[in-house]
C-alpha cells in the first residue's frame, strides 16, 4: 500500500494519485499519531494551494484523529507560518501538506516537532517503519478544530518586529503559491509600496513554475527597471525561500543577502552564533568573523540548521539556496520575514541593493555540477572518495559528504537526497585556482564511478 521510497531525507513527497494518495496520507497520520504515541497530544495541519493538498490534508487529520491525537487545521498558509504557529501556539508540532518547489502533480508532508523536524536520521526511519506496518494499538479519538486566526497572529507578530523608515517600492512575485495568501497584504501592513503579480492561489501555477529562479523572475526583473523598484523578490511554492533581484534588474546571489543580513544581525548582537552550511562560500565565514560573531557550521538542509539554531542560541542562519533562517522566529527559515529584514535594511541605509552588493567581496565559484551516478551506488562514491582523500593527506570534513579544503579554495562532493546524482561545488581564490580544484574533483568522481559501476 506505501511505496518506501516516499520517505525522503527531509519530508515525505511523492506523486498525487500514484505514491501519494488519501489512504497513505491517512495511513501517515495515523503512524505520527503512534509515533508521538500519547493522547492530550495537539498538532496543527497546514497546506499549500496544490489542488491535491486539500484532500490529502482531510485523510491527514483523519489518521491523526483515529490515532488519538488532537488537531487544528490552520488552513492554506506558508511553511514558515505552519511552524511559527506551532511553536507560537505551543503546540506539539505541525504538519504542513507541500511539495514546495516541486511541479504541481507532487505534494507531500514536512513534519515539525518540539524535538524538531522528522527526517532521515532524526525519526524518519521510525515513522517510515510504523506506516510501512500499519498495526497500531486503539485509540479514543482526538479533538479537531479550526483555527482561523493564524495569518493575523503572524502578520502581527511579524509586522511588529519590522520598521521601515523610509519609502520603498518592491516587486514582489508569489507565483501563485502559498505567499499569495500573505501578498501584498504583509508589506503593505508595514508601509511598503508593492506592486504584486501572479498574486491568486492556484495550484497549477499557471505563471510559472513554483521555484524562483533567472528564468521565472523575467517579470520581476522588468518591473524592477520599469517601475524604478528598490528591489523584487520571488517565492518558491511554500514560503521558505526566496530569491532577490536588485535595483539594475540583476538576480542577486544567495551568498549576497546572506552577507547582507549576517553583517545587520552581527552589529546588533556582538559575538553572536550565525549557521551556515557546507556550500556557503568562504565570504560568509569571513564575514562573521570579521565582525566577531561565531561561525556555526551545519549539514544542508533545514532540519539541521534549525537544530544548530536552537543548540547553538543562534541570532540568524542561511543556506545559498536562499533559506534565511532567524532567532526571533523560534529558528525557522522565513522567505517572507527575510524580504521584510533587507527591506528595513535598505530603508536605513543611503545606497541602493545594487551598490552594496557590488561593494561585497565574492570568490569565482562553480555551484552544484551535476554527474549522473544510480541511486545505489552514489553513497558509496561519496564515501570511498572521502577515504581515498583523506589517505592521499587532504584536510578533508565529511559532516554532510566529503569537502576538501586547500590554501586558495576547496570542493565539497555531495550524494543527491533525493535524485540519482552527486553534485560538486566548487570556490577558490581565483580563476586558475577554481579551474584546477574542479577537473581534479571531476576526475575523481567519473572515475569513481566508472570503477564501482565495473564491479
Amino acid at each position: 500500500m506505501i511505496s518506501e521510497e516516499i520517505f525522503r531525507a527531509y519530508d515525505i513527497r511523492g506523486i498525487y494519485g500514484r505514491t501519494l494518495t488519501e489512504k497513505v496520507a491517512e495511513r501517515i497520520g495515523r503512524s505520527i499519531a503512534a509515533y508521538l504515541d500519547g493522547e492530550g497530544e495537539t498538532m496543527l495541519v497546514g497546506k499549500d494551494v496544490r489542488h491535491s493538498s486539500e484532500p490529502l490534508a482531510r485523510a491527514l487529520i483523519e489518521g491523526m484523529l483515529s490515532g488519538g491525537i488532537d488537531v487544528e487545521d490552520i488552513g492554506v498558509v506558508t511553511t514558515p507560518l505552519l511552524n511559527f504557529a506551532s511553536v507560537h501556539y505551543g503546540k506539539t508540532g505541525g504538519v504542513m501538506v507541500t511539495a514546495s518547489h516541486n511541479p504541481p502533480e507532487w505534494n507531500g508532508f514536512k513534519i515539525w516537532l518540539k524535538t524538531g523536524f522528522i527526517s532521515m536520521g532524526m525519526g524518519m526511519e521510525k515513522l517510515r517503519d510504523l506506516a510501512l506496518r500499519g498495526k497500531f494499538k486503539p485509540a479514543s479519538r482526538g479533538k479537531f478544530r479550526k483555527n482561523p486566526n493564524a495569518i493575523l497572529d503572524y502578520e502581527r507578530y511579524v509586522t511588529e518586529k519590522i520598521s521601515i523608515e523610509k519609502n520603498l517600492r518592491i516587486i514582489a512575485d508569489p507565483g501563485n503559491g502559498s505567499c499569495s495568501v500573505l501578498i501584498p497584504g504583509i508589506f503593505e501592513k508595514t508601509g511598503i509600496a508593492v506592486t504584486a503579480i501572479n498574486t491568486k492561489p492556484d495550484g497549477s501555477f499557471p505563471a510559472h513554475p513554483p521555484e524562483p529562479s533567472e528564468e521565472t523572475l523575467t517579470d520581476v526583473k522588468r518591473l524592477v527597471l520599469e517601475e524604478k523598484a528598490d528591489f523584487g523578490v520571488g517565492f518558491d511554492g511554500d514560503g521558505d525561500r526566496a530569491v532577490f533581484v536588485d535595483d539594475k534588474g540583476r538576480v542577486v546571489s544567495g551568498t549576497s543577502i546572506f552577507t547582507l543580513l549576517a553583517e545587520e544581525y552581527l552589529k546588533k548582537y556582538k559575538g553572536a552564533p550565525i549557521v551556515y552550511e557546507v556550500s556557503c562560500s568562504m565570504v560568509i565565514e569571513e564575514i562573521i568573523k570579521n565582525y566577531g560573531g561565531k561561525p556555526v557550521l551545519s549539514r544542508v538542509g533545514h532540519t539541521y540548521i534549525v537544530d544548530k539554531m536552537l543548540k547553538e542560541k543562534a541570532v540568524f542562519g542561511g543556506e545559498v539556496s536562499g533559506h534565511l533562517y532567524f532567532r526571533e522566529l523560534y529558528g525557522f527559515d522565513d522567505a517572507i520575514y527575510a524580504c521584510l529584514k533587507v527591506a528595513e535594511i535598505l530603508s536605513r541605509r543611503d545606497e541602493r541593493l545594487s551598490e552594496i552588493v557590488d561593494s561585497m567581496p565574492r570568490y569565482p565559484r562553480i555551484p552544484g555540477k551535476k554527474f549522473e551516478c544510480p541511486d545505489e551506488i552514489k553513497f558509496q562514491v561519496v564515501d570511498e572518495l572521502s577515504k581515498e582523500f583523506k589517505e592521499m593527506g587532504y584536510e578533508t570534513l565529511t559532516i554532510d559528504g566529503v569537502k576538501v579544503t586547500e590554501e586558495d579554495g576547496w570542493f565539497l562532493i555531495r550524494a543527491s537526497n533525493t535524485q540519482p546524482l552527486v553534485r560538486l561545488t566548487v570556490e577558490a581564490k581565483d580563476e586558475a585556482s577554481l579551474n584546477n580544484l574542479a577537473s581534479f574533483a571531476e576526475k575523481k568522481i567519473l572515475e569513481k564511478i566508472r570503477s564501482i559501476r565495473k564491479n
